[in-house]
């Protein structure tokens, strides 16, 4: 009778672990690492900025970001490569980024660093061109120079702007904002000599679901 209730007791114990151990295992398929994404040590909060957006419309951070899954990108219209081609990207995944499920919407934001060229009729126009849904905003030097920095991201204007064509040297990362309004990450490109370093749009579609799933 004992070893009965011996057999029994282990046989209730194998069964008890069995379905623990297929927990952990569910859990850990359920909670897959981003595989590229470059998460921030600590989530990052944006300095509060006003800016303009494509519309002329003046706004807040917690206009644009909040509510959304933010990729943000910045750059400038008269961009010659980086630019074009990084939105070009996104317009393409766009349509399976707005598949993911989650309660809160994926938008593109593009900033311009290059107010001075980069009015809003001509950011409408821009953004138009990759996807009429995407987000383009812009506003003064004073306002653009803190927000960058507490997206971890830079720009600089090397050159007289007398020159018509000058060139504006910026961060070619795609930076994650959560809905809450914070940097928590960012896609930064590969640098191959002879071509132009882009963040890859593949990487962005295959990691953006584990991103939000363990945010």
């Amino acid at each position: 009778m004992k070893q009965k209730t011996l057999l029994a007791l282990v046989g209730t114990v194998a069964l008890a672990t069995g379905v623990i151990i297929a927990w952990f295992v569910a859990q850990s398929q359920n909670n897959s690492a981003p595989e590229y994404f470059q998460p921030f040590p600590q989530p990052r909060q944006l300095t509060a900025v006003e800016l303009v957006n494509q519309n002329g419309q003046t706004v807040t951070n917690q206009e644009v970001f909040n509510g959304h899954w933010s990729l943000l990108f910045l750059g400038y219209t008269f961009c010659p490569d980086v630019c074009p081609t990084t939105m070009a990207a996104l317009s393409k995944i766009y349509p399976d980024l707005k598949s993911i499920s989650t309660t809160e919407p994926i938008q593109v934001v593009f900033v311009s660093v290059d107010p001075n060229r980069d009015t809003p009729e001509r950011l409408a126009s821009y953004v138009e061109y990759f996807n009429a849904e995407f987000v383009a905003l812009t506003g003064e030097h004073k306002q653009l120079f803190p927000l960058t920095r507490s997206l971890g991201l830079m720009y600089a204007i090397a050159e007289s702007t007398d020159n018509p064509n000058y060139l504006v040297d910026h961060s070619a990362s795609v930076v994650v904002i959560d809905p809450d309004g914070f940097a928590i990450g960012r896609f930064k490109p590969e640098f191959n000599p002879g071509e132009v370093a882009v963040s890859d749009s593949v990487q962005i579609l295959t990691d953006m679901p584990d991103v939000i799933k363990n945010h």
